[in-house]
């Protein structure tokens, strides 16, 4: 393990990310405080309670979660992305520096920028709903790992887009609308029964659920489940890099 060039391609990403603070953090954060004031004031005026939690509280966890994928996915397909488009992956491949080193950096980088912005939302939506946390440690626990699993999915995506629309293609395609369906703003047990087992299909499912369950020790599927499903992903998404290094795809040509 390189640790300097761990550390170089770290505080390369996070100074980007400083230098668009704007773009980054305050645009982010904004936009969740929209739909804080639209479901949890407009919305939550109608549907007071879901499973006992007032629904302003109960949307929180799933807009941590749709910023969080999005956040983590954009960072990392665009960090390696640049240096494929201006040609510097060259230098970064015949340094003395493993895949393992390069992935690191990039996906390291990512996911603190993603955390950071889900703290802030977080932070923004203690002033606005009453908010509790009934298991911390897990919540920080799925935080992280949810963060890691998509920098990872995104770096597969900067890898394999070979235009700059290619690199919003899965994002807004399949993420997003994936998250809108995943109960971020609903519980999927109100669903029909044909909807409540296809959203059983949908990945971004687990992953919300497990996340509210760390809020309100309440969640549509089991935590255990959930665990199983996050570490299919990030075995899948981890595989898809190693693939990708030891082919050369779309870094060699």
């Amino acid at each position: 393990m390189n640790l300097p060039a761990i550390q170089a391609i770290y505080k390369f990403e996070m100074n980007r990310f400083w230098r668009t603070a704007l773009q980054s953090i305050v645009a982010p954060v904004v936009s969740t405080s929209l739909y804080f004031v639209v479901f949890g004031a407009a919305v939550g005026k109608q549907s007071q309670m879901i499973d006992g939690v007032p629904y302003g509280a109960f949307i929180v966890p799933g807009l941590m979660m749709l910023s969080l994928l999005t956040q983590s996915i954009a960072n990392a397909s665009f960090g390696i992305y640049f240096p494929r488009f201006s040609g510097t992956i060259y230098e970064l491949l015949s340094a003395p520096v493993s895949p393992f080193d390069i992935v690191l950096g990039y996906v390291g980088a990512a996911a603190t920028k993603s955390i950071l912005i889900a703290l802030i939302i977080l932070g923004t939506a203690a002033f606005l709903v009453p908010l509790r946390i009934d298991h911390p440690i897990a919540m920080l626990f799925f935080l992280i790992l949810t963060a890691v699993t998509f920098s990872l999915f995104g770096f597969v995506i900067g890898l394999w887009a070979d235009g700059f629309e290619k690199l919003q293609l899965v994002p807004l395609l399949i993420v997003t609308p994936l998250t809108f369906l995943g109960g971020s703003f609903y519980s999927i047990d109100v669903l029909p029964t044909f909807w409540w087992v296809l959203s059983h299909a949908n990945p971004v499912v687990y992953l919300i659920s497990a996340f509210r369950w760390a809020f309100f020790s309440k969640g549509d599927v089991g935590v255990a489940i959930s665990m199983g499903m996050s570490a299919l992903f990030l075995a899948l998404c981890l595989a898809a890099v190693t693939w990708m290094f030891k082919t050369g795809y779309r870094l060699k040509s």
